[in-house]
């Protein structure tokens, strides 16, 4: 079986509306796109600089402590 041509693919569209109904699929489509652009924000927030120099450009010696045994 070879790939699905443009039919196939308006066929199997028509079908998945009929069951779904476009409001649903509309809402499926906003909260995943939704879920996507979190996502995106949360790993820009969360990842760490991986510089280990100040501004002056010395590096920094420092000891790295947890913050849950410590606080």
């Amino acid at each position: 079986m070879g790939s699905f041509s443009i039919w196939h693919w308006l066929i199997v569209l028509v079908i998945v509306m009929l069951i779904f109904g476009t409001k649903k699929l509309r809402n499926i489509g906003s909260d995943l796109g939704g879920a996507v652009k979190g996502f995106k924000e949360g790993m820009k927030e969360d990842t760490p600089k991986l510089s280990d120099k100040d501004e002056t450009g010395h590096t920094i010696d420092a000891e790295v402590k947890d913050k849950q045994h410590h606080s």
